[in-house]
């Protein structure tokens, strides 16, 4: 089988394999992981293929000895020139960007001076090169017209663009993917769609424990300010999710609800507060406040006790 035979082979086995691996694929996986049958498929049409190649070239070659010699010489001939004019443009523009003469030619370009028996041709520089030296020229000329004539911006102001867009573009990417949020990111939730849907989640798996209005059963009461595990939608959702204490709290939920079905039921549980319903269980557990709220509520009071000292007493 002729080397051209081979290059065509492997050139549409690799790219069958990229098509079907990067345009079939659903981007998880490979999609001959998904779908096995495609290495059968792909296998088979590369089997015809290499066949096809091979019966061609051996019909060329039995067709070929049946030539006389004189029919021989013709169809080498023809098959040379075939060859001397394949890729014809693409050699003339190759020649061309070098900008060098043939050996034939080099005698208009020699100078008149001589080393020693050793004389040197007036080359010019190729094509590539100068055309490459003027587009740095102007390169140079828009960078410096852009960024000091008309105050454009630097990297570092660019770096902080991007980042402030990255974070934007986060927010919007989380609308989307509120499944990505853990007890570390989660927050609280107020919009009335998904209080109503952490209440159907609260009143499918927790009401047997907890009691419809979460006054408390088997599990703690969840309209009181004690709590056993810490309030706060941070430690709620990380209660439902992992459990609470072993042996004799409440199981982990993060097998059975997804993380954004229970920010929503954490949600749901931080909105039963103050709700005092009937017959409460008795308080379990520690009155909990938000550190975060005490530390701004002690940064504001200290801001207006500088504030207040600073006032000038009125002119007596």
């Amino acid at each position: 089988m002729k080397s051209a035979a081979i290059l065509r082979i492997l050139g549409f086995g690799i790219f069958g394999y990229l098509f079907l691996n990067y345009v079939g694929t659903t981007g998880e996986t490979s999609v001959f992981t998904e779908q096995p049958w495609l290495w059968v498929l792909l296998s088979v049409i590369l089997l015809f293929y290499i066949a096809g190649e091979i019966i061609v070239s051996t019909l060329g070659n039995i067709l070929y000895r049946t030539l006389t010699p004189e029919q021989q010489a013709a169809y080498d001939a023809d098959l040379a020139l075939e060859k001397a004019n394949q890729f014809k443009g693409i050699k003339r523009t190759y020649k061309k960007m070098l900008g060098s003469k043939s050996i034939a030619e080099e005698g208009t370009i020699v100078l008149d001076h001589d080393y020693d028996g050793i004389r040197e041709l007036d080359n010019k520089l190729p094509p590539w090169w100068v055309y490459g030296f003027y587009a740095t020229i102007i390169f140079a000329v828009v960078y410096l017209v852009r960024f000091e004539v008309f105050d454009g911006e630097n990297q570092h102001e660019e770096y902080i663009a991007e980042v402030k867009q990255a974070e934007l573009d986060l927010i919007e990417y989380k609308k989307t993917a509120k499944d990505l949020v853990d007890f570390e990111t989660v927050e609280l939730l107020t919009d009335a769609s998904d209080l109503q849907a952490g209440k159907a989640i609260f009143t499918a798996n927790c009401i047997a424990c907890h009691k419809a209005t979460g006054a408390g059963g088997i599990g703690p009461n969840l309209t009181d300010e004690y709590w056993i595990l810490g309030g706060g939608i941070k430690n709620v959702f990380k209660t439902i999710s992992e459990g609470g204490r072993a042996g004799k709290g409440m199981i982990s939920w993060k097998s059975d609800l997804k993380p954004s079905e229970m920010a929503q039921a954490a949600s749901y549980v931080l909105s039963l507060t103050g709700t005092n319903p009937a017959e409460p269980k008795a308080p379990e557990g520690e009155i909990w406040k938000d550190p975060n709220a005490a530390t701004e509520t002690l940064e504001t009071e200290t801001l207006e006790g500088a504030v207040e000292d600073t006032v000038e007493e009125p002119a007596q």
